[in-house]
């Protein structure tokens, strides 16, 4: 396959939903897959994989613990780079851009729509912390479902979502001669400019 400047949308983000859906269709869930990276004040970077949790103009989401080394690292400097690797299709996405909390409106509306286990273990684990054993977790997540019984697990305060808004997008897709094509959209003033990079 060829990718070329000339097939794709002028629009990151219509030519992402493109790329998604085909991901998807080859994929099925494995399509969400996100690798995050993000870098402390001092520029220590790290990386983990979470799961795209919807996209659209503004921006790709996912969500997490707020305290969270991720979290963490986002609240001190609240700036990502994304990548999506969809190893059937020999394509890969790359995005970076500033990123900020989703509303609780929306961050609600995703966390009831969870399964209740998840939402259990949200609240028993203090992400990114040491942990004594895995019996003190499910020691943890036991006494939850006793406390909330049979009624609705309530949105933690220190779980949400965030948004990340791209400055820029690169589609990556694989050629056998090894001179892959890579395409970049950056934004200046609001508007996206297209440009072909070395492989």
């Amino acid at each position: 396959m060829a990718l070329s400047e000339h097939d794709v949308d002028p629009d990151p983000i219509v030519q992402f939903r493109r790329w998604y859906a085909e991901a998807v269709g080859a994929a099925g869930g494995d399509a969400d897959h996100l690798v995050v990276a993000t870098a402390s004040p001092d520029g220590l970077p790290s990386a983990r994989v979470v799961l795209l949790r919807g996209f659209d103009e503004r921006g790709l989401c996912f969500y997490t613990n707020y305290e969270s080394r991720k979290g963490r690292e986002l609240a001190d400097n609240p700036r990502a780079a994304l990548l999506l690797h969809w190893a059937a299709l020999h394509r890969q996405v790359r995005a970076t851009g500033v990123v900020g909390r989703l509303s609780p409106v929306e961050s609600e509306t995703y966390w009831r729509n969870r399964p209740r286990a998840s939402q259990l273990s949200a609240w028993a684990s203090r992400q990114s912390e040491p942990v004594a054993s895995r019996a003190e977790l499910e020691a943890e997540v036991e006494r939850l479902a006793a406390r909330f019984g049979e009624g609705d697990v309530p949105l933690p305060p220190f779980w949400g979502g965030y948004r990340v808004a791209p400055s820029e997008f690169e589609f990556w897709e694989h050629r056998e001669d090894r001179l892959h094509d890579r395409l970049r959209y950056w934004k200046a003033d609001g508007t996206w400019t297209l440009e072909r990079l070395a492989p």
